[in-house]
């Protein structure tokens, strides 16, 4: 298999992709480091134009596409806020799309409902990323995530990966586990009954064998962790604010339950963060999720590439 068969493909879902080709991402990843840094330059997608449409906030994922696109030697075009477009005149995405794409070689797009990915994908003659669709996937987050419990830890295959926090909301969380699955890790879900994971997720889990770990108590498993994942409660996501504050700060990163678990444990977030990792561990040599911000530059830069035919 080679690279080629990523051309002109749309990714609105993990799914979308096989072990093989996630594969040839993060190796390809691996080898975009010393460009997404500057220390070398890339000129592969030279010519190319990148729209981001982000109809929800957004810092991490827009500005490592807007990096990873400028690194590559390409140029990009943006949405960043919905009033700025015509969707506050009554356009419907369908007509954005269909816009959008005679100004641009690919389309990412970031939207609060969804299934909004895939609608876009369907009315695209260009390649639509999903930059994050509501509670629903995240699919270059996932590769990103991928990417550094491999760097850190040397692989994926048996390794504890504890999701801790809002896994019902958790857009990341729900991508993450199905790739983990499909590498042979073990997993741990530790969140309130109120935030645990949804039951499709956990049968679709269940169909391939997994059968994770559920908990509400991070105590009870800290120990035994290899990587532990955290999430945010994530208020904006919470149909009723009062359900929101049954849940709100529940969990908490510190130094003093870091005691208990083993020292090559590596943490991460997909951030933002509130007050779930105290600003102390940020100091220690578990903390990895500012690194994990940064893998999001060579790991899209090596999708994108992939996708526009740069390699």
């Amino acid at each position: 298999m080679t690279s080629m068969t990523f051309k002109g493909m749309d990714i609105v879902s993990i799914r979308d992709l096989t072990i093989d080709q996630i594969e040839q991402v993060l190796d390809l990843s691996e080898k975009m480091m010393p460009y997404a840094t500057g220390e070398k330059k890339c000129k592969a997608l030279d010519g190319k134009i990148l729209a981001n449409l982000f109809f929800e906030p957004s810092t991490r994922t827009r500005l490592s596409f807007e990096s990873a696109m400028s690194r590559a030697g390409g140029k990009c075009i943006e949405i960043t806020l919905p009033q700025t477009s015509s969707t506050v005149k009554g356009e419907t995405l369908a007509d954005t799309i269909r816009m959008v794409e005679a100004y641009s070689d690919a389309i990412v797009l970031r939207h609060p409902h969804e299934g909004a990915s895939r609608l876009a994908a369907h009315f695209s003659s260009k390649p639509v990323i999903n930059a994050g669709d509501g509670a629903g996937q995240h699919p270059t987050q996932t590769l990103l995530d991928l990417f550094t419990i491999k760097q850190q830890l040397g692989g994926i295959s048996g390794k504890n990966v504890v999701l801790v926090g809002d896994l019902k909301y958790g857009r990341t969380v729900h991508s993450l586990a199905e790739a983990l699955a499909m590498f042979g890790a073990e997993l741990t879900f530790v969140a309130p009954p109120l935030l645990q994971m949804p039951n499709e997720t956990a049968k679709l889990l269940e169909s391939e064998g997994v059968k994770a770990r559920l908990c509400s108590n991070l105590e009870d498993v800290i120990a035994d962790a290899d990587v532990l994942y955290v999430t945010r409660i994530q208020k904006e996501r919470f149909p009723d604010l009062s359900e929101y504050e049954k849940v709100a700060g529940c969990y908490r990163i510190d130094n003093i339950l870091l005691r208990e678990a083993k020292k090559s444990l590596v943490i991460m977030h997909p951030l933002p963060r509130v007050d779930e990792i105290a600003p102390e561990v940020d100091m220690t040599e578990n903390a990895k999720y500012f690194q994990q911000a940064f893998n999001g530059v060579p790991v899209r830069m090596a999708l994108l590439t992939m996708i526009l035919g740069g390699f």
